[in-house]
Order: C-alpha cells, then sequence, then structure tokens
C-alpha cells in the first residue's frame, strides 16, 4: 500500500518525536522532530538489523509506533498499528516549513496523553498488553552466555571451565547458557560442531548436576546457504526472502507454513527438551516475519507468530523463552524475556558509526528507548554484562546494565575478571525483576 498522509503537528522548538524500529536491533530513540533518523549504512545492515524495506532520504520512519511531543507540556500525539499481531504499517514523518507532516502505508490509529514523552509510551503500552492478553509475567533467573567471550569459537572444555569456576568463585549463576557456536551449520540444529565432541545432552546433564538449569542459543527460522536443510529442502524456505549474509553464507527463512517445516521445527525443540535444556535463546527471528512466497500463503507477520506458537508448545510452558534480533510488536505476549536493543560489545562505538550495528552505544541508545516496555510486553533483556579489563568503558555499561537491566547475565571468562569486574558481576546478577522501570529522568541517563 503507498504511503498516505494522515496528520500534521506544529513544531516548536522543543519538540521532538520517538521513532519505533522494527526488531531487537533496529534503531529506537527520540530526536529533535527536524533531525533525520539513522539510516543503514549499506544493504546488508538494512536486511539484517532493520526491516529491509527503503527509507526515506530525510526524517523518520516508524515501524507500527509513532509519536511526537510538542516539548512545551502538551499532550503527545501517539499514531500505533491497531493490531501489531495482524499488521505492523510503517509510519513516516517529515518536517516542511515548520510543520511534521506524518503519513503511513497502512492503517494507523492515533492518541494522545498527557505527561511527557515516557509516560504517554508507557500509558500506551499498558493497553496495548491488555490489547493482546499478556499474562503474568515470571521472573527469570541469573545466567551466564558463552557469546561475548568465545564468540563462535566456543568449545566444550569453555563452557565446563566457567561452570566449575562459577561453582568456586560462588557466584549466583542459576542457567549456562551455550550461545553460537555449537552447531553444525545454521539450520541444522541437531547436528553439533567439532569443537563439541560429546552429545549436548551430556554437556546439559552436567550443568543440571551443579543445580542449575542449561540454556542453548539457536536461529531456528534462520537457514544458511551451506546447511543440509537448504540442500534437502528447498521447499521448506520462504521463496524470495532475503535474510542477509552473515558466516560468510546467503542467509534464507524457514517457511513454517509448510507441514514438514512446522513438524521440523517442533522436533528440533522437543529433541533440545528432552536433552536437558529449558532455557531457550532464539534469535534472528525477524527472518521469519520476511515477505515472500509461503507454502499456505501467509503474510510474514501471521506466520512468525505460527513458528513461537509451535517453539512454545515444543518446549512447554515452563522453559524460559528469550527473544533476540525479533520483530517487537508482532512477539508481544509471545515470550518470557526479550532484547531491546543491538549487540553489545567490547568496544564502545559502533563500526561506520552505524547505531544498529553491535557496540556498547548502540545497545544504550536502544535500550533506553524501550525501557517502558519492561513489566508490560515482557522482562527486558539489555545483553550481557562484559566488565573484563579490556572491555571499554566498562564502568559505563555496567551501569547501563543495573539501570535499564531486568533480565541480568554475564558473558565473561569467569577466571579472566578482575576484583572490580568480579565484585560488579557478583552485585548484578540478580533473578529479573518483572516490575515496570522508573521512567522519570530518562531523558537524562
Amino acid at each position: 500500500m503507498p504511503f498516505r498522509d494522515i496528520a500534521e503537528a506544529s513544531l516548536g522548538p522543543k519538540a521532538r518525536v520517538y521513532e519505533h524500529g522494527w526488531q531487537s536491533w533496529s534503531p529506537t530513540g527520540a530526536y529533535p522532530a527536524s533531525a533525520t533518523s539513522p539510516r543503514p549504512s549499506d544493504a546488508r545492515v538494512n536486511a539484517v538489523h532493520y526491516r529491509g524495506r527503503d527509507l526515506p532520504g530525510e526524517g523518520f520512519q516508524a515501524e507500527g509506533l509513532f509519536a511526537v511531543d510538542p516539548g512545551d507540556g502538551g499532550a503527545v500525539r501517539v499514531w500505533s498499528a491497531p493490531d501489531p499481531t495482524r499488521d505492523v504499517p510503517s509510519i513516516r514523518a517529515c518536517a516542511r516549513q515548520g510543520t511534521l507532516v506524518v503519513s503511513a502505508d497502512g492503517a494507523v490509529n492515533e492518541s494522545s496523553y498527557d505527561g511527557g514523552l515516557w509516560t504517554a509510551l508507557a500509558t500506551w503500552a499498558d493497553d496495548f498488553a491488555h490489547q493482546v492478553g499478556v499474562g503474568p509475567l515470571r521472573s527469570q533467573p541469573p545466567f551466564w552466555c558463552s557469546w561475548y567471550q568465545y564468540f563462535t569459537e566456543v568449545r566444550e572444555e569453555d563452557i565446563l571451565e566457567n561452570l566449575a569456576v562459577a561453582d568456586s568463585l560462588g557466584l549466583d549463576i542459576q542457567v549456562l547458557q551455550i550461545d553460537d557456536g555449537w552447531e553444525a551449520e545454521i539450520g541444522d540444529w541437531l547436528e553439533r560442531s567439532p569443537r563439541f565432541p560429546r552429545p549436548l545432552a551430556e554437556i546439559a546433564k552436567r550443568i543440571r548436576a551443579t543445580g542449575r538449569r542449561a540454556g542453548i542459543w539457536t536461529a531456528p527460522l534462520l537457514v544458511g546457504g551451506r546447511s543440509q536443510l537448504a540442500r534437502e529442502h528447498p521447499d521448506w524456505l520462504v521463496r524470495g526472502a532475503d535474510a542477509g549474509r552473515n558466516w560468510d553464507e546467503s542467509l534464507l527463512a524457514l517457511d513454517v507454513t509448510h507441514p514438514d517445516a512446522a513438524d521440523h521445527l517442533e522436533h528440533v525443540f522437543r529433541t533440545l527438551t528432552e536433552w536437558g535444556f529449558d532455557f531457550f535463546k532464539i534469535d534472528f527471528m525477524y527472518s521469519g516475519a520476511l515477505d515472500g512466497g509461503r507454502h499456505n500463503d501467509a503474510d510474514g507477520i501471521a506466520a512468525y507468530r505460527q513458528a513461537l506458537g509451535i517453539i512454545r508448545n515444543a518446549i512447554g510452558p515452563n522453559a524460559a523463552l528469550l527473544g533476540c534480533g525479533a520483530p517487537i510488536l508482532p512477539s508481544v505476549g509471545l515470550v518470557d524475556a526479550m532484547r531491546v536493543s543491538p549487540d553489545t560489545g567490547p568496544k564502545y562505538e559502533p563500526e561506520a558509526g552505524d547505531v544498529a550495528v553491535a557496540s556498547q552505544r548502540s545497545a544504550v541508545l536502544t535500550g533506553r528507548a524501550r525501557a517502558f516496555q519492561q513489566g508490560r510486553f515482557w522482562i527486558n533483556d539489555p545483553d550481557c554484562l562484559i566488565v573484563r579489563p579490556n572491555v571499554e568503558r566498562r564502568e559505563d555499561w555496567a551501569d547501563h546494565v543495573e539501570r535499564f537491566g531486568a533480565l541480568r547475565s554475564s558473558s565473561d571468562r569467569l577466571r579472566d575478571l578482575d576484583a572490580w569486574g568480579l565484585e560488579t558481576t557478583r552485585r548484578l546478577l540478580q533473578p529479573a525483576s518483572i516490575e515496570p522501570f522508573d521512567l522519570s529522568g530518562l531523558d537524562d541517563a
């Protein structure tokens, strides 16, 4: 559907807008109303970190949620998708001669709220959570994740080493989560890398023997071009869908509307559950909502929500489900916790200045702009605490995790922590709060 103008807003000198991005990694924030929000640095970043659609040369493009704060104490106007579980229109805005012209490519509701920008967004989120029927939230345990120390080179020995060190240090790590690098290929989730010579069920058993839970990472709706699944079952893939490029390969999307692909997805998660895992980080989930040709003509959002239903059915109601790289609004009510920002990293500034790309600055900017979702949609995941000595501005990152992180996790080699890093890790590893954040002073954070 083409864009059509839906509203105009007068712009005072202090007017600002709120632009909500499509998925976990998409830039989200408040900006001067006359500015232009961040744009992807290249086509790959657009595919993997944004929505993969064309963006206007200036102004803003929000996905399903956009707000204007006049800056003079007046009511905040909010434009939003009537039902983001079915359709998420893009909402554009651009300043023209002192007036902000708002347009959209689909149906949009307008509402207004007193109390300032963040209060308005929190009130809107309360209404949306009620509309979707978000159930009671459950606290989630503090955990250790292998990613930011070992990345894709993680080995079985690394997992077992940190398991032992967590015990020796007496850290409140209740879950050990194996992140990316254990699998044979992206899409071949029941085959493991040579760096994990023993069956994963044995590693999960070792973790559980310490009284902890076992966690595991997958990207279940993503299919790598090198995978056995892509070679043997091309009919299980979304036709024409470009999920970007990573791991030095082209990325494709699983079509869960194909009955055999749906059975495969359920089998993967039932098997992982049988192996002893009950904490699941599901990543690169944007791929399941991509536009393209599907077996039963479902659109991307319907297929994505179908996939999450399959996963939940397979793992059961008590397992933890942490979304990442996921379409935000279509996921409400379907996951226990959600990454609300791009990846952090040992470096403060993102590559090429692109705030969708991994860095502490990227994670901070978008993470605090989604602070209002905590305790309303789910438990906010700010990304992992990393505080080993070679992490830039580690004190600032720890402050962000403490202020805007409900889900708490560590991702350092525990043996490498110095005294400050160990004390900070010990202090911040706590069970997740289910209460909304105090949003006062958010603009000064």
